[in-house]
């Protein structure tokens, strides 16, 4: 079988995945293409998605910027080039935070950090999942704190960090909302411009960007 047919074989598969509702494609559809990443799971799983939406998914997880992109270096790629291109792409992270009430950090994510919450499961919620454009949080329910607040604070644990495309806008727009700063925004030794937020839970969630941004 030529490599040219996994990939249309991977294609198919992907647009079966979504006829079938199969939440992970859901996810993985979201992440890569930036038409679909303002919808929910659930949203992208009822939106259309046809076999030329399922070929640019698979060919921009092969590092393309479209199928035809991909269809055309085929033909002039090595075999290692098209081994590397067809290895599993590792679409996106989440971070999972421990929160003592998921609704009190689901009103401080949405409110003060403009996240939007994709699920909530439980009755009451013990596990949720907010997100932001291409950022993505779940927040699980825990009875008592596994870390000493005083000890993550004072060592930096940070829970999670968000890589912005424009670092100062975010900090003026927090600033504005009153989050609440374990650090503010600086320019670290290495070049990077961070800056890092607690939660009602102590989280630490460093956001960052390169210097020029």
């Amino acid at each position: 079988m030529s490599n040219f047919e996994n990939f249309r074989k991977q294609a198919k598969l992907h647009l079966r995945w979504h006829r079938e509702r199969y939440y992970p494609v859901a996810a993985a559809i979201g992440s890569i293409l930036p038409r679909f990443r303002h919808l929910t799971d659930r949203q992208i799983l009822d939106h259309s998605f046809k076999l030329a939406d399922a070929q640019e998914l698979v060919a921009r997880k092969a590092g393309f910027e479209s199928w035809q992109a991909l269809k055309k270096d085929l033909q002039t790629m090595t075999d290692s080039m098209i081994s590397d291109a067809a290895k599993p792409f590792l679409a996106l992270a989440e971070p999972q935070l421990l929160v003592s009430d998921i609704a009190t950090a689901r009103a401080f994510y949405e409110q003060k950090l403009g996240f939007t919450t994709r699920f909530t499961y439980g009755e009451p919620p013990f596990y949720a999942q907010v997100f932001r454009d291409g950022a993505r949080l779940n927040l699980r329910h825990v009875d008592k704190p596994l870390f000493d607040k005083g000890s993550r604070a004072s060592e930096n644990l940070l829970s999670a960090t968000i890589v912005v495309d424009a670092i100062k806008p975010l900090f003026l727009e927090y600033q504005a909302a009153g989050v609440d700063f374990h650090q503010t925004l600086r320019t670290e030794p290495w070049g990077a411009r961070t800056f890092i937020v607690s939660d009602p839970d102590s989280n630490l969630i460093a956001f960052a960007t390169s210097a020029e941004s």
